[in-house]
Parts: structure tokens; C-alpha cells; sequence
């Protein structure tokens, strides 16, 4: 490997971490969105009619800073989680194609599925604590970063910080062999056909066709991962605080697995519940994707 090969790592973990902080309350409406309805005591009021009704409400009852409550835990899994995805991405297709010229759609879905899913089996623990920061629950409430990965952990095991992670690396693998590959191809597609040349028009463009598609492909996936990590088993009755339906979790066992989570969610809620939160997904993904293709576009050109 090329000494420099360490790069794509550096900067897209820099890049993923800016846009993260720019898009994040949007990201926290979305995940309100989908963990309401669910039919649980407590959970099974809609607080929320939209995505603008859950920032306006969200801000008038918990604050504006409620709108970042979870983004610790989200800096730190786009540190490690966008870093890999996107360096492990790169670096394959450099390993795979080294003459760019020979790159198909194929090889670069094949690419940024692998990347999607190991990076997102890694930075599992991260995403599992912004969701439930992000949903209010009590039991992550006014607690730092460390005591709450320590809590889980002692309340719920090692299972506990992985909960959720095989939908979470199905949505990995769909969201980025879906957003990379169509970047990668709508920018070439521009440049070659003379329609925007290699510049921020261009990277702007391509990063909006991009986030539509994953949005379309990922949401469904994104709603049962949502719920899944938003479910707490304690390994023993007796620790922790209150009953999970108290604080706004879904009780233990309720989703026995991502098809029974699939199965209930359509059930009692009908087919339009696996596309809860779209709107703010795409729209998350629109501006996430900008920034970040545009900062990275511009942090390679120091190399």
C-alpha cells in the first residue's frame, strides 16, 4: 500500500463528523418519528405529526439542546464508523480497479457493501446509545457518555451494545452499496457528458441523486433498527431503574428478532410505518451527503 493510503481514512472521518454535527437534530426527529406508535403501553400515543411538529415541539418542551442530546456518541461512531466505511471503500476500489477508467457499478456496490458492513458491525455500541439518547429515555438521561456504555453493559451484557446489529449492518449495506456507487457514478456521468465539470456543482448534484436513493432503499431497514436498539433486556430482574415501559423503551422481548419486529411493525401499524421518518431521513441525507462529498472532494485535493 501506498503511504498515503491512510488518508481516505483521516478525511473521511473528519468529513463524516462535521456533517453529523450540522444535520444531527434533523436526525433526532427522525428517530422520534420511528420508535412512536409502536403498540406498547406507553409508547403507542403519536406525539409527533411530522417531521417540522417534532422539531417545533421537541424544542418547546425539552429545549433546543434536546435536539443534540446523543451527539457524543454520534461524533464518535462517525469517527469510527465513517472513517472505515469510507477508507475501506476507497482503498478496495483502488485495489480492485486501480485504473479508475475500469471502475463498473458492480465492483463499487461490492465495495461499499463490505465497507458498510464492517464498519457498522464496529461502531455498533456508539449507534446503539445515540438512539436512546435521542428518544429521551430516562435511563441515559442527565448520565455522561462512558456511564451510560458502562450501564448498558453491566445491565444488559455484551449482547446489550450489539443490539440491533444485524439490521444495522443490512442498512449499512444497502445505504452505502446504494449512495457511494451512485455518486461515483452520476459525478463520472457528469464529467463525461460535459453536463457539469469536477467541481462543487457537480459533487453537490451528485450528492443529492445519491441520498434520494438510499433514503428510498434504506428507510424500512432504518425503522426496524431504530426499534430494535431502542428495546433493553436486563440480564437479571432487579437492575436498573424502572420498568422499561416506564422510560419510554420497548419492554424485553417484544421484538423477538428484525422479521418479528417487520411482522409486528406491519401488523399493527400497516406497511406506511416501515417509511416513518422518511422525510427527514432524505432530508438528513440530502445535506449530510453535500457536506460531506464537499469537504471531502475539497480535503483530497491536499493530496
Amino acid at each position: 500500500m501506498a503511504p498515503r493510503d491512510w488518508r481516505p481514512f483521516l478525511y473521511g472521518g473528519v468529513s463524516s463528523c462535521f456533517a453529523e454535527c450540522c444535520t444531527f437534530p434533523i436526525d433526532t426527529t427522525k428517530t422520534r418519528l420511528q420508535v412512536q406508535g409502536q403498540r406498547t403501553q406507553g409508547l403507542r400515543e403519536l406525539r409527533y405529526r411530522g417531521m417540522s411538529h417534532a422539531l417545533v415541539r421537541i424544542s418547546r418542551e425539552e429545549g433546543l439542546r434536546a435536539l443534540y442530546r446523543g451527539i457524543s456518541p454520534a461524533v464518535l461512531r462517525q469517527s469510527t464508523y465513517g472513517s472505515i466505511k469510507f477508507g475501506v471503500y476507497y482503498s478496495m476500489k483502488g485495489v480492485v480497479c486501480p485504473n479508475p477508467s475500469d471502475e463498473t457499478l458492480l465492483s463499487n456496490v461490492c465495495c461499499a457493501i463490505v465497507a458498510g458492513v464492517v464498519s457498522s458491525s464496529i461502531a455498533n455500541p456508539t449507534d446503539v446509545l445515540k438512539v436512546r439518547m435521542q428518544a429521551a429515555n430516562e435511563s441515559v438521561r442527565q448520565k455522561g457518555m462512558l456511564r451510560c456504555f458502562a450501564d448498558i453493559y453491566r445491565q444488559e451484557g455484551v449482547r446489550g451494545l450489539w443490539r440491533g446489529v444485524g439490521p444495522t449492518a443490512q442498512r449499512a449495506a444497502v445505504i452505502v452499496g446504494v449512495e457511494l456507487p451512485l455518486y461515483d457514478f452520476f459525478k463520472r456521468y457528469f464529467i463525461q457528458h460535459q453536463l457539469i465539470g469536477d467541481s462543487s456543482g457537480n459533487h453537490f448534484a451528485s450528492s443529492l441523486l445519491s441520498s434520494l436513493g438510499g433514503a428510498v432503499a434504506s428507510t424500512p431497514i432504518d425503522v426496524l433498527r431504530t426499534r430494535m436498539m431502542n428495546q433493553r433486556t436486563l440480564l437479571r430482574a432487579g437492575v436498573g431503574p424502572a420498568p422499561a415501559t416506564a422510560e419510554g423503551l420497548v419492554p424485553a422481548h417484544y421484538y423477538r428478532s428484525s422479521l418479528d419486529c417487520l411482522v409486528k411493525t406491519v401488523r399493527f401499524e400497516g406497511c406506511r410505518a416501515l417509511y416513518k421518518g422518511f422525510v427527514p431521513t432524505w432530508l438528513r441525507l440530502g445535506p449530510w451527503n453535500i457536506i460531506f462529498f464537499v469537504s471531502f472532494e475539497r480535503l483530497k485535493q491536499l493530496y
